[in-house]
């Protein structure tokens, strides 16, 4: 048996109060269940109905229409370019925010960090006439890549741009420079610096940006209608690929393909969170 320890001049811990001391309070308690009451109706819920949907004509009907060859060569083309896409974010969104921020002051700073969200704000839509002006058949730039997959990646590439930039930028500027600056003075190199100090503590926001960019691409779909032309085996992504089982009506198939979405997109935000939850321990 354990015994609780008296403090003289304290009254004894009591089991009551020390289980009172867990609860929520009424207001924390209300919020709790407004929050998990919304997050339900928008996302829980919907969900769970797309799952039991994909699910209805029973598992080998759902697996016959993930595992078609026209169905099985968007998602193909999807999650693989999504991933190169990606990979090429992590780089180059690392050194555009290390550009903003350890160069303070070069010509043309403002316009850069005005430029960087506008796939943010642009529709898709536009995004996609955009891109079509300039690489289409009527390019001025006399590159013609429509109907191809590099037309795909290259939308991909286009609307995910800003979230590696957006999520190390604000790491970056509050990162202490008095480490940096130790390990210089013991003689360190320049790389050795980024390698032991500063890219451990970017980790967690580049895998948070890669997760977004990956996610962000996976589900495209507005700027590829008119650059990409949406051909059957070979340009054909996912999204169109559900937006044309719906269409057909044919609700399974498209519930079947949008849940093997969700699966890989649970995948890559459990891989995620496992690299920042690992790369803290070692912090």
């Amino acid at each position: 048996m354990t015994s609780a320890i008296v403090v003289p001049g304290r009254p004894a811990p009591s089991r009551r109060s020390a289980r009172n001391g867990r609860r929520l309070t009424r207001t924390s308690g209300l919020g709790l269940g407004v929050a998990m009451l919304w997050f339900s109706l928008l996302v829980l819920i919907p969900l769970t109905a797309v799952i039991v949907t994909a699910s209805g004509n029973g598992w080998v009907e759902f697996w016959r229409a993930v595992t078609n060859e026209q169905t099985a060569a968007a998602i193909q083309l999807t999650v693989g370019t999504a991933f190169l896409v990606t990979l090429v974010n992590i780089v180059m969104g690392t050194m555009i925010a290390w550009v903003l921020v350890r160069d303070e002051r070069f010509f043309g700073k403002r316009a850069l960090e005005v430029l960087i969200d506008i796939p943010f704000a642009l529709p898709t839509i536009v995004a996609g006439l955009v891109l079509l002006s300039l690489y289409g058949p009527d390019s001025p730039l006399g590159v013609n890549i429509a109907n191809t997959r590099v037309a795909v990646f290259l939308a991909f590439l286009f609307v995910t741009l800003p979230f590696v930039v957006r999520t190390v930028q604000p790491v970056l500027t509050e990162l202490d420079r008095e480490a940096e600056e130790a390990a210089a003075s013991l003689g360190a190199s320049r790389f050795t610096i980024f390698r032991r100090i500063i890219l451990p503590s970017l980790t967690p926001a580049i895998a948070a940006g890669a997760a977004l960019s990956f996610a962000r691409g996976v589900s495209e779909y507005g700027s590829l209608v008119l650059l990409s032309g949406n051909l059957p085996m070979r340009t054909e992504v996912t999204s169109v690929r559900i937006l044309s089982s719906i269409e057909n009506d044919n609700l399974e198939s498209a519930a079947a393909v949008a849940a093997v979405l969700l699966a890989i997109s649970f995948v890559v935000i459990v891989a995620v969170d496992v690299i920042q939850r690992r790369v803290v321990r070692r912090g």
